[in-house]
């Protein structure tokens, strides 16, 4: 009895630790993340997650649900309408800091799990010609100068909107002193924006855009552009006052643009809420991470992200699931 006894302990000592593995591998969640339009980077973005999601947890789904885009999805988190939300981090600042056209403070309900990327710089892109005939060679030119310029920036609601008008009033180029050289500011959308400029009839544009982005390189295929660098003072008071980050587009990024062009950048962030189980912020934290090179493989803009950019939010805090990951493999 008693060596039959000693084999079943043995025996379960042996069975257990596998049952425990077969737990942790049956593990499976069905979530979605409020993203955008249905097309675009955001929607791959979702993909992305999928399979990362999948990679770790097999049988789980992360299915993408069109949204009005980040704005909007702090509050379809907060009315728990999705598990994840893709949101910026400068719409975070606002949503932290209770600013326009948040209310009050939501902090308290959002926190993240992870950078999605971080280079959507703003770009201020001009056409030569008018860049020429004025003398304009900087963002703070057109300040100095006080051409009769016609600026299209996002259209109102969109945050790259209202970064676009930060950066044109830290410079002094707000809508009515621009209208009172003879210019405008108007607002479009990024597909229009190619368009308007090829016309003429807008001078120049400013948006936030991936580097190479098609819609720059249709423009730039018909009228010969320029793009304006930003100082480093209205790259911090933009920055602090936005929740955007300093961004540097490279030498040569594009052909007539050959020297380095600091700016900010608009990045993106992957949401929650901050009442969500710290296991499964932590289990949907180790997937995604370890998990990265799914969601870097969704489109060739995605080719930069490391675990490291992803663990680089600092506006407002990670999930304390997220947290615990973070630590416990030294990205935090």
């Amino acid at each position: 009895m008693k060596i039959s006894i000693k084999k079943s302990v043995m025996a379960m000592a042996l069975v257990v630790p596998g049952l425990m593995m077969n737990v942790a591998s049956a593990q499976e969640y069905n979530l979605t993340v409020a993203g955008a339009s249905p097309g675009g980077l955001w929607s791959l973005l979702g993909a992305g997650l999928d399979s990362a999601l999948k990679a770790e947890y097999p049988g789980s789904t992360v299915t993408y649900q069109t949204s009005g885009g980040g704005i909007a999805n702090v509050a379809v988190l907060q009315r728990g309408d999705a598990s994840l939300g893709i949101i910026e981090d400068a719409v975070l600042q606002l949503a932290r800091d209770g600013a326009a056209p948040f209310r009050e403070p939501v902090n308290d309900d959002i926190r993240v799990l992870s950078y999605l990327y971080t280079w959507a710089p703003m770009q201020a892109v001009i056409r030569k010609e008018f860049a020429e005939k004025h003398g304009i060679s900087s963002f703070a030119d057109i300040a100095e100068i006080k051409p009769p310029i016609t600026i299209a920036i996002n259209k109102r609601g969109n945050i790259a909107s209202g970064v676009a008008e930060a950066m044109l009033e830290a410079i002094g180029a707000s809508q009515d002193e621009v209208k009172s050289w003879g210019g405008d500011i108007i607002y479009a959308a990024s597909s229009e924006q190619s368009g308007l400029i090829q016309d003429r009839r807008i001078d120049m544009f400013l948006n936030s855009l991936f580097v190479g982005q098609s819609s720059i390189m249709q423009a730039a295929s018909s009228v010969d552009m320029n793009l304006l660098p930003i100082s480093e003072e209205t790259i911090l008071e933009v920055s602090e006052k936005t929740g955007t980050n300093p961004f540097t587009i490279p030498a040569g990024a594009y052909d007539w643009a050959p020297e380095e062009t600091p700016t900010v950048s608009i990045s993106a962030t992957l949401a929650v809420r901050s009442d969500m189980d710290d296991d499964m912020a932590y289990n949907l934290t180790k997937a995604f991470y370890e998990n990265y090179e799914k969601i870097a493989g969704v489109h060739p803009a995605m080719e930069s992200l490391t675990p490291e950019i992803m663990a680089g939010v600092e506006v407002v805090p990670y999930h304390d699931g997220a947290e615990r990951y973070l630590k416990e493999v030294g990205l935090r």
